[in-house]
């Protein structure tokens, strides 16, 4: 199974902590966020991951070069990170997206848990992976479902209307590949897509095809995007299976 990472942003909302390094190479609990996010994908058998970067290039391949070789991760340099949203990320690595694959925002943290729910769920060309919680706010990327069929997602559904909020991470699997690749392809005629999110692509494909979604009530993860947030993320990993640890301490020595 594929993973694409989408690590190329600066993480502005986290200065003065991201001026000189990217959001994904700061340190929760010992291990900078994207190796959280590798070790918990290789302990659910994917296995080839991508890794689109941007702000920090350099910085980002050293550590994953270091730490994992490129026959284990590889990289994508996304030199428009700094003007551009996600979608453009999402476009530039599409040739990647030739197989079942899952599509990970940089600054989400889950357990392992988290991917296999996904990767167990119903089958569908593709699922989203939502979250409740009894509040949201304005800057949550929120969802509206008939049964667990998705029907719109996106930051300014009404509040009688959300069921929910997407994690930031999509399971492709069968003709789902191609169906985001043909999406992606058409919104990016428009030059205005550049500052869209790749979401706003899954939304429009959900008004005409079947979207599916897994809800992991009851599992851990966060995303992050403020200073507050990493304490969150400091618990969150924190509370990852025991056993789970020590194997990725084992797997440094």
């Amino acid at each position: 199974m594929k993973a694409i990472i989408l690590s190329a942003g600066q993480g502005t909302r986290l200065l003065p902590l991201t001026a000189k390094i990217p959001k994904c190479l700061l340190d929760i609990n010992g291990k900078t966020i994207i190796e959280w996010q590798i070790e918990e994908l290789h302990k659910c058998g994917v296995d080839q991951i991508t890794v689109v970067i941007g702000y920090g290039a350099d910085k980002v391949e050293n550590l994953l070069q270091r730490h994992y070789g490129p026959q284990r991760i590889r990289t994508r340099y996304n030199p428009d990170y700094a003007t551009t949203d996600n979608l453009v990320s999402c476009w530039k690595v599409r040739d990647e997206m030739n197989e079942d694959f899952i599509l990970l925002n940089g600054d989400t943290l889950f357990e392992a848990a988290v991917v296999k729910s996904l990767l167990k769920s119903p089958a569908s060309p593709i699922t989203v992976t939502i979250s409740h919680k009894d509040t949201y706010d304005a800057d949550d990327m929120k969802v509206s479902m008939d049964g667990s069929r998705l029907t719109k997602v996106g930051k300014d559904i009404p509040s009688g209307k959300i069921h929910g909020e997407s994690i930031g991470m999509i399971l492709f699997r069968d003709t789902g590949p191609m169906i985001f690749q043909n999406a992606l392809e058409n919104a990016m005629v428009d030059t205005e897509s550049v500052r869209r999110w790749y979401l706003s692509v899954i939304d429009e494909i959900a008004q005409e095809k079947t979207v599916l979604t897994c809800s992991i009530r009851g599992l851990a993860w966060c995303e992050i995007d403020y200073a507050a947030d990493l304490k969150m993320a400091d618990r969150v990993v924190a509370g990852f299976p025991a056993e789970s640890r020590f194997d990725t301490a084992m797997d440094k020595t």
